[in-house]
C-alpha cells in the first residue's frame, strides 16, 4: 500500500498526541464511512468504528480496494489524567503480500498509538498551547515522531449527511514543512472526522469525505448532529 493511503488509513500518522494531562471528557460511541480520493489510485470507502466494550475503547479504521486493504485498530480506557493506550495492531496488503504489526501496552505507555490519539487530538485541539502546540507519539512500529497542529477554526460545514459545526485542525511534521493535514473534526463527538485533506509540496494529494455516520446516542437525545 503506497504512503500516502496507508498515511489517511491509519489516522494518518499525523494525527497522534501526549496523552498525558489530557482531561478527556467521556467518548460517544459512532460508526461512519468515507469516500477516500488518493491521487493515482482508485478510489476507496474507508469504515470508522468507535465502539466500547467491557469498560475499555475500541476505534477500528478499514479500507479496502481492488488491490490494496488495510486495517488499524487501538484500545484504551479513560484514566485519572486522560486516555490510556491499551494495545494496537495493524496490518497492510498489497497485491496479495502484506505486512502486520502489533504494540502491547507496556510499548504505549509512554505515548499512545494513533487510533487512540485520533480521538484526543480532537479532544486538546482547543485548549491554549504554551507556544507551539506540540504532540508526540508512536508510529505502527512502536518509533517516537512528534507533530505540531493549531486550530483554524471553528465552522458549520455542508455535509451530504447536512449541516454539522466542525473543528478545523492544521496539523504538520516538524521535519517535513512541505507536508500537512488540514482535518475537520465533529465539535461534540471525539474522534469523529467530517473531512480531511494531506497535501504535499503544495498540492492536495489525497481527500477523505463523510458519506454517512451513526450516532445512536445523539439521537436518541433529540440531537442527531
Amino acid at each position: 500500500m503506497p504512503s500516502s493511503c496507508r498515511y489517511l488509513l491509519g489516522a494518518f500518522a499525523l494525527l497522534l498526541l501526549i496523552a498525558d494531562g489530557v482531561q478527556a471528557a467521556e467518548p460517544t460511541p459512532f460508526s461512519a464511512r468515507y469516500h477516500l480520493e488518493v491521487a493515482g489510485w482508485p478510489d476507496a470507502v474507508i469504515t470508522h468504528r468507535l465502539s466500547r466494550q467491557a469498560g475499555q475503547w475500541q476505534s477500528e479504521m478499514r479500507a479496502d480496494i481492488n488491490i490494496a486493504s488495510g486495517l488499524e485498530r487501538g484500545r484504551f480506557r479513560l484514566g485519572d489524567r486522560g486516555l490510556v493506550a491499551l494495545h494496537y495492531a495493524s496490518r497492510y496488503q498489497l497485491l496479495g503480500f502484506g505486512r502486520s504489526y502489533e504494540l502491547k501496552a507496556d510499548e504505549l505507555a509512554r505515548f499512545p498509538d494513533r487510533q487512540t490519539a485520533l480521538v484526543a487530538l480532537s479532544q486538546r485541539a482547543t485548549q491554549a498551547c504554551p507556544g507551539t502546540c506540540r504532540l508526540h507519539y508512536v508510529d505502527h512500529r512502536g518509533r517516537p515522531k512528534v507533530v505540531e497542529y493549531r486550530l483554524l477554526a471553528r465552522e458549520t460545514l455542508p455535509l451530504r449527511i447536512g449541516e454539522v459545526e466542525a473543528l478545523q485542525v492544521e496539523v504538520r511534521e516538524p521535519d517535513h514543512p512541505d507536508r500537512r493535514l488540514e482535518i475537520a473534526f465533529h465539535s461534540r463527538v471525539p474522534g469523529l472526522l467530517l473531512a480531511m485533506s494531506y497535501h504535499r509540496d503544495g498540492t492536495r494529494r489525497s481527500r477523505l469525505t463523510l458519506i454517512d455516520m451513526d450516532l445512536t446516542e445523539l439521537a436518541q437525545s433529540g440531537d442527531p448532529r
